[in-house]
């Protein structure tokens, strides 16, 4: 059997050292690595036991037996005795406060609880579920079901704490499994009592487990021993061996502060026993110490005190161990520089020797430079620094950003021979270089750089130096200039003579309203970026939001900020331009005619005169539609919605002239005389001109009759306000106003027309609703004003009274939650009209309010039932399968016909039976198919019921007759169909709903040149009309096709089509799109890879093949050539998202491609292009790799030496060629006597299918091995 074995570094140690008897015998050099057997690194797994074995032999290594899993839900049952029972009196098992305690316990612990009732009348109680949920539930059931006692129990104070536990998880424990609650005293609290509550069984089981717990702490002892902390090194002892021998030998668990500590308390805590023999071996210790030891006191320099210390404190360990003897050092932050040395003094020799070898194994010199030098001193990619740590690889060498001083560490002549060196370099570099720092202020320091680094990299290149321009973040303005004496002076003269002209620069303020900040700087910044990158040294500077300024601030060139003004200007002025308002007086009636099906009319309109068109919300009241643009714009949007309107309706528009002067007074407090006037005058529109215009027309548009009566009353104001103008106020219940108003304006006209004088009502808008003005001259307003006061005051004076309504009409009153009741009372003054109740067999009617307005609606009420006394009804018989169509949508067209007939409209119910009649119907009503009128015989289903006035219900009736669509057919060529019902028969939709009427199409199969229209009278024409001229326009379609589909095939190299096609497609969008054709590459399996397809009108199909044509030869002209850049530098090269790239290759007008990630050659990058084209875009990107990879050494090797990996103490510099000893290759983990190294068998290839075969794959079976049989 074939074993396999996992070895980890514990494992492969046991079996090393339980093997040692054996390297011993075998003679291995004990210097020499030890090699295991297979057997012993990868011992085999146990066989199955054979029927002869004892089932008590142990298995192996292996065959430890495997711990049975516990199961996740348990069961536990307890009992409730009858005298511990909380409710005893349920009348029946299973019901009452208890079933509610265990559901209720049940959903908050997800444990299921049975109950059962025993024959002694006690409660036997199972809980299922997983631990935790059973204990929770156990714990609520008893503390809920069961009476509850409480005892107490006292153990010592000091034992409380071990009952509550770590973060009183004990004590939840305890209380879980007890199912009591344990209560602790505080520990302020003096008292030693324990309170237990719960079941009796549970309150002893609790008060075991405390003793128990307080008599296992009474076996414990803790020992607190002070002793001076000098003599802690001493019971610790080395590596503090002596104190853990200690304690594994007594079992105690001894505490020693550390030195950082300054504490000197040593605690023992365990067995009174072990405790006892630890503190007496402890107090041996140091009376022997402190009887035979003596100190003596050194002086070592304080930087030198790391280094006996060592790392972690390993040398002072390495000292104590050697020699007896303890070191003291002062703490880090004393300036002391005493050391302390303890021990006996035989032994004090030895360990100074030590300490002082210790303290003179390092030296630290520092060597000063200037901080400007530091990278010319370190050489570039780290040659010259390099040079001197591979001499003296255990110097460390660090240099410290921003100081004048370089350190050095090591050995005291390595250390020197390094200080030379680094001296020389510096002398030399001082006499060949030179700095110079010039304090330029921040603002100029992007324009020193220039774009792209443009500026900067000149500078440097033509004077051999380096800049050094401070980041923006820093706020600094010292720029260092670095290089060549001479280039240096050059360098600096020229950056000044820059700033020179920068300081020249002019700011200018461009005053521009806030509103048009947000649009200037477009979505994201976009549309300010396209200006800046215009005027790419003008700073534009835009105020914060919250500030409120309209100044936005110009900084740059003289020149350049005049331009970038006036194209600001320009922008400005075209919003100006573009924001002017107009709102348009439009009947709400005609709002959806103006937008639209699916908003086609609005959003042509929208396009075509290029404005923003936002029309009121469909429940509010306003009939105002805003028009915002270019003036000219606005006033044509605004023609073309009046011509809709009038297209719908009988609408006039007129123009009276009145003086300007007269117009405020004309439309009055906040509208409300002009409102008034077109109220009375149904809803006409009245326009004033705007203030300023001084023009004195006013436009009055509206239907026909009602703009020649607003022009009677407004030329009749205008002349009251030339003789005279008195106005009065009047304070009234707004629930009075519709009774002072009357049916229909009667009231409020006999008082206008008695006194002379115009009364306004105040509008829904109004703040002020009970407020009525009174405008004419001075005796009619008062006149009008007593009249109204009169009628006011009857109507505070609330009566009661009551009139005989026949039963039968009660219903007519109250139902539709009793509209006409609440008619009543808007109408007349608030007045309470009450009915008696359903059932009641009462004619009497109470009404309750102003007696005026009692008075008024009792007679009203009397009115209305002798219309419904004097009603009658009438039949009409029309087919059912009209019914819809007469209905209308959601049956505005009924609603209609009984609101102005003042009739109701009954329909009856749908027959869905299975009559042959309903049944042969069914076709023609989706088709429009209507039978000859002589064949109809009308069913119950078709009689449709009109009950009203004679007069009335003969009216409706001939307007429900002529809703009964009719049928027509309109010739239409059989292979026009389809293009008539549209994509999923949106044309088709779209017409009938436009024209109001139903179109069938015959089927396909039939091929018939037939189209029948099925739909009112009036709408029939506009449809047959409608129909006709889509077919002409899809006859012109046809033609137009006809010219489109011109073919003309090309044939391109296949590698040329991606350029042809271009990033994105944009290059073959262009040409589509200007020459206006369709054009076909072939798809990857056609067999002529190389035929390119162009569709379109003849002539452009020529222009687009000629266009492509062209661009292949130049793309025949094009070479591709490989350019290697280092990979560093390709990220730089591409620039951010690929800014940078792009940018170069339209400079250059070449095609770069680098290599994708995982590349095998990850620095081939590939030019393509025309060959001068891509010799200089080859030069640049050498040019630019050389440049970066200056930058790219320059950080790698400043890092490494600016940022020295943590020193260990004691050892110098730990560089290449270091006492570390262990070079080499790792060889692997090795074994003996393999089963690959067998005579005849070897290591399995694994590249081999049929050693390592993939999954899905069969391999022929081969030969056994010594790997075992192979199983798939």
């Amino acid at each position: 059997m074939s074993s396999v074995a996992l070895l980890t570094p514990e494992s492969f140690a046991e079996h090393r050292s339980g093997l040692k008897d054996q390297e011993m015998m075998g003679c291995v050099p004990e210097d020499e690595a030890y090699i295991p057997t297979y057997l012993e690194a990868f011992p085999p797994l146990p066989e199955k036991s054979a029927a002869g074995e004892k089932a008590g032999e142990p298995t192996g290594a292996w065959g430890s037996k495997i711990r049975p899993i516990k199961a996740s839900v348990i069961t536990q049952v307890f009992h409730v005795p009858l005298e511990e029972r909380r409710y005893k009196d349920n009348s029946q098992f299973g019901e009452g406060e208890e079933a509610k305690v265990c559901l209720d316990i049940m959903q908050r612990t997800g444990a299921h609880i049975e109950l059962s009732l025993a024959k002694d009348q006690g409660l036997s109680i199972m809980v299922t579920g997983k631990m935790d949920s059973v204990m929770k539930a156990r714990k609520e059931i008893v503390a809920r079901l069961q009476t509850q006692a409480s005892a107490t129990v006292a153990i010592p104070k000091e034992h409380h704490r071990f009952v509550i536990g770590k973060n009183g998880e004990k004590l939840q424990e305890l209380e879980l499994k007890t199912a009591t609650k344990i209560a602790i005293p505080r520990p302020d609290d003096p008292s030693t009592n324990i309170r237990i509550t719960g079941t009796k069984e549970g309150i002893e089981k609790a008060r075991h487990e405390i003793l128990l717990i307080s008599a296992e702490q009474d076996k414990r002892a803790v020992e607190r021993l002070s002793l001076e902390k000098a003599f802690h090194p001493f019971i610790a002892g080395a590596h503090n061996r002596l104190v853990q021998e200690l304690s594994q030998e007594t079992g105690a668990r001894i505490s020693i502060p550390p030195p950082s500590l300054p504490k000197d308390e040593i605690v023992i805590t365990g067995e009174k026993e072990a405790v006892a023999v630890a503190l007496a071996r402890i107090r041996a210790i140091y009376d022997d110490k402190k009887r035979k030891t003596t100190t003596i006191s050194v002086e070592v320099k304080k930087s030198q005190h790391k280094y006996i210390v060592g790392p972690k404190g390993n040398t002072l360990q390495e000292i104590l161990e050697a020699t007896g003897v303890s070191v003291e050092m002062p703490p880090l932050e004393s300036c002391s520089e005493t050391i302390i040395l303890r021990g006996e003094p035989d032994k004090l020799g030895p360990a100074l020797t030590q300490v002082y070898a210790k303290a003179k194994s390092v030296m630290v010199m520092e060597v000063t430079a200037p901080a400007w030098l530091h990278r010319f001193i370190i050489g570039k990619k780290g040659q010259n620094i390099g040079r001197i740590t591979q001499q003296l690889p255990r110097v460390h060498i660090e240099f410290t950003d921003g100081e004048e001083r370089i350190s050095l560490e090591g050995p005291t002549e390595e250390v020197e021979q390094a200080q030379a060196q680094i001296q020389d370099i510096i002398k030399d570099l001082l006499v060949r270089m030179d700095y110079t720092e010039v304090i330029i202020e921040q603002r100029f320091h992007r324009h020193l750089i220039g774009k792209n680094g443009a500026n900067i990299n000149r500078i440097k290149e033509q004077y051999k130096v380096s800049v050094r321009i401070p980041q923006d973040s820093e706020r600094s303005g010292l720029v260092r200039i670095e290089g060549d004496p001479k280039g240096v002076q050059l360098a600096r003269r020229e950056l000044l003579e820059m700033v020179q002209r920068m300081e020249n620069e002019r700011t200018k303020d461009l005053i521009v309203e806030q509103k048009y900040h947000r649009t200037i700087i477009g979505q994201k910044g976009e549309k300010i970026k396209e200006v800046r990158d215009k005027f790419p040294e003008v700073i534009i500077n835009f105020p914060d939001p919250a500030q409120k300024s309209d100044i936005v601030q110009l900084r740059g060139p003289k020149n350049e900020v005049e331009k970038c003004a006036k194209f600001l200007q320009k922008i400005i002025a075209e919003l100006i331009e573009n924001s002017f308002s107009l709102s348009v007086p439009i009947f709400k009636q005609f709002h959806k005619n103006i937008i639209g099906k699916g908003g086609a009319n609005i959003k042509k309109i929208r396009e075509e005169t290029n404005t923003k068109i936002d029309l009121p919300m469909e429940n509010s009241n306003s009939e105002m539609i805003v028009i915002t643009g270019k003036r000219n714009n606005c006033e044509a949007a605004r023609g073309r919605i009046l011509a809709i309107q009038r297209e719908l309706a009988n609408i006039k528009e007129m123009e009276v002239v009145i003086p300007a002067k007269l117009h405020n007074s004309l439309i009055g407090s906040k509208g409300c005389l002009v409102r008034s006037v077109m109220e009375d005058c149904g809803g006409v529109h009245i326009h004033f001109p705007s203030e300023g215009s001084g023009s004195d027309k006013v436009t009055i548009r509206g239907p026909v009759g009602e703009v020649e009566k607003a022009k009677r009353q407004l030329l009749q104001l205008a002349e009251e306000k030339q003789v005279n103008n008195f106005t009065a106020e009047l304070q009234a219940k707004s629930e009075y106003h519709k009774f002072l108003i009357g049916r229909g304006g009667a009231n409020i006209r006999r008082v206008r027309d008695k006194t002379g004088a115009r009364i306004i009502f105040p509008s829904p808008d109004d703040t002020e609703q009970e407020l009525i003005t009174i405008v004419g001259r001075e005796e009619a307003v008062r006149l009008a004003q007593k009249e109204l006061e009169t009628l006011v005051k009857n109507l505070d004076d609330v009566v009661e009274d009551s009139m005989v309504v026949d039963p039968r009409h009660h219903r007519y009153f109250v139902c539709r939650r009793g509209q006409v009741l609440r008619e009543l009372a808007e109408e007349y003054g608030g007045v309470a009209v009450s009915f008696p109740r359903t059932g009641a067999h009462s004619q009497r009617v109470t009404l309750k309010g102003a007696k005026d307005c009692v008075e008024a609606a009792k007679r009203r009420i009397q009115e209305i039932v002798q219309e419904l006394e004097s009603q009658v009804s009438v039949e009409v018989a029309i087919p059912q399968r009209y019914h819809r169509a007469v209905m209308g949508p959601k049956g505005c067209r009924i609603q209609q016909i009984t609101r102005e007939h003042e009739v109701q409209v009954k329909f009856p119910e749908r027959d869905d039976g299975g009559s042959n009649t309903a049944g042969q119907e069914s076709t023609p009503h989706e088709n429009g198919e209507a039978s000859p009128e002589s064949e109809f015989i009308p069913r119950k289903c078709d009689i449709i019921t009109i009950s009203g006035r004679a007069e009335k219900c003969e009216l409706a009736k001939a307007a429900l007759l002529a809703l009964v669509p009719i049928t027509e057919d309109v010739e239409v060529s059989y292979e026009l169909h389809r293009y008539i019902i549209g994509q999923k028969g949106t044309g088709i939709r779209k017409m009938m709903e436009e024209y109001e009427v139903n179109i069938w199409v015959p089927q396909p199969e039939q091929q018939l040149d037939v189209i029948r229209v099925t739909g009112q009278v009036a709408n029939m024409e506009r449809a047959k009309l409608g129909m006709l001229e889509r077919v002409k326009e899809l006859q012109a379609e046809q033609e137009d096709r006809m010219l489109r589909s011109f073919k003309v095939t090309m044939s391109v190299d296949p590698k040329f089509h991606p350029k042809i096609i271009g990033r994105k497609g944009a290059v073959i969008s262009q040409i589509r799109k200007d020459h206006d054709v369709s054009i076909q590459f072939p798809d990857k399996g056609d067999e002529q890879q190389d035929v390119i397809v162009i569709s379109g009108y003849e002539r452009n199909a020529e222009e687009a093949r000629q266009a492509i044509q062209q661009l292949v030869t130049e793309l025949q002209d094009m070479v591709s050539l490989d350019v290697h850049l280092d990979p560093r530098t390709h990220a730089r090269i591409i620039g951010a998202r690929g800014k940078a790239i792009r940018k170069l290759m339209e400079e250059f007008k070449v095609d770069i491609r680098f290599p994708q990630p995982g590349s095998n050659e990850p620095d081939r990058v590939v030019v393509t292009g025309l060959p001068e084209t891509v010799d200089n875009a080859i030069d640049h990107l050498l040019n630019l790799e050389e440049e970066y990879m200056l930058s790219v050494t320059e950080t790698e090797t400043m890092a490494a030496y600016m940022k020295p990996p943590s020193r260990h103490g004691g050892g110098g510099g730990g560089g290449p060629g270091g006492d570390d000893s262990s070079g080499g290759p790792a060889k692997g983990f090795v074994v003996r006597d393999a089963p690959w190294n067998a005579p005849g068998n070897k290591a399995p290839d694994m590249s081999s299918a049929e050693d390592f075969p993939t999954f899905g794959t069969a391999v022929a079976p081969k030969q056994t091995s010594a790997w075992g049989p192979k199983k798939f």
